[in-house]
């Protein structure tokens, strides 16, 4: 995928307009996470005397779990957000701070009860004691309580490392495939994935029912739409007609359809909006594409 926007700010629409309002800082997991856990973050505002900024995003098929403070209010919100099909905006409000953890696709599922798919949560958020029990909301409490981020990050990650996660090559092999569909633009068949990988449709699906969340068909579109955004925000000048071929697109009528019912506006439009005047001069160091609910 394109890496040119500001700090690769993957999955953020109108990314440098949101960046002036808000910071986001992510870290790699340790290793005895990495097979589960795609990044660890921070996001931090401050719109204090200004109006709330609502942000929308374009998800990627991945679990979040996430703890909120609202600092001026004293509000907090702790949840675990399945992977999120349509429209998702957060708006921050006031000043406040998010920690949170992104999984890989398929890095949930080990954390589950057996027989809970991760399609489970799709859609829809959870409280973190809906998988973690009395120990998810003592963590919750935890990094409400501690004096930073920096803090609460540790506390998240020791926690998920206590829990001494079993690998599950199942979940691995997921994750496996959708990598190859985010670094295969032009692959857009489920058939051809799924020969791809050595399975058939059916077992294709049900792989990912149980271990990403969503379907396999779902990921795909979701990926292209990834690239095709990167490429208008990126300010350079890009040519629609390839770009769609680029992507497997049999048309360009098609892939303008499709880019403007995700994304909002057409990509000729979004381009425009989202050129890198917008973020002239911003110094914030943007994050792992979501917001990340």
């Amino acid at each position: 995928m394109d890496r040119s926007l500001p700090g690769g700010a993957r999955g953020i629409l109108h990314p440098r307009t949101g960046l002036e309002r808000f910071r986001v800082e992510r870290s790699a997991p340790p290793p005895g996470l990495a097979p589960f856990v795609d990044r660890f973050w921070v996001l931090r505002w401050d719109l204090r005397g200004r109006a709330p900024h609502r942000q929308r995003l374009l998800t990627l098929p991945s679990v979040h779990m996430t703890f909120t403070s609202y600092l001026n209010s004293g509000a907090t919100r702790a949840r675990i957000a399945g992977v999120v099909r349509d429209e998702f905006v957060e708006e921050l409000p006031d000043e406040g701070c998010v920690v949170g953890v992104g999984f890989r696709p398929g890095g949930f599922r080990p954390f589950l009860p057996d027989g809970v798919p991760v399609s489970a949560f799709t859609g829809r958020f959870a409280g973190v004691d809906e998988v973690f029990g009395q120990d998810g909301l003592a963590l919750a409490r935890e990094i409400f309580a501690a004096p930073g981020p920096g803090e609460g990050l540790a506390s998240l990650t020791g926690f998920l490392t206590g829990l001494r996660p079993a690998r599950d090559p199942s979940a691995e092999r997921a994750a496996a495939i959708v990598e190859r569909i985010a670094a295969r633009p032009g692959l857009l068949r489920v058939d051809e994935l799924a020969a791809d990988a050595g399975l058939s449709p059916r077992g294709l699906q049900r792989l990912f029912h149980e271990y990403v969340g969503v379907g396999p068909k779902w990921v795909i579109r979701r990926f292209r739409m990834a690239e095709a955004h990167e490429r208008a925000a990126s300010g350079s000048d890009v040519d629609w007609a390839r770009l769609a071929a680029e992507l497997g697109y049999a048309d360009q009528a098609h892939f303008i359809r499709d880019f403007t019912a995700a994304i909002g506006t057409s990509p000729a439009r979004y381009a425009r909006e989202a050129g890198p005047e917008r973020g002239a001069g911003s110094e914030h160091e943007a994050g792992p594409g979501t917001i990340d609910a």
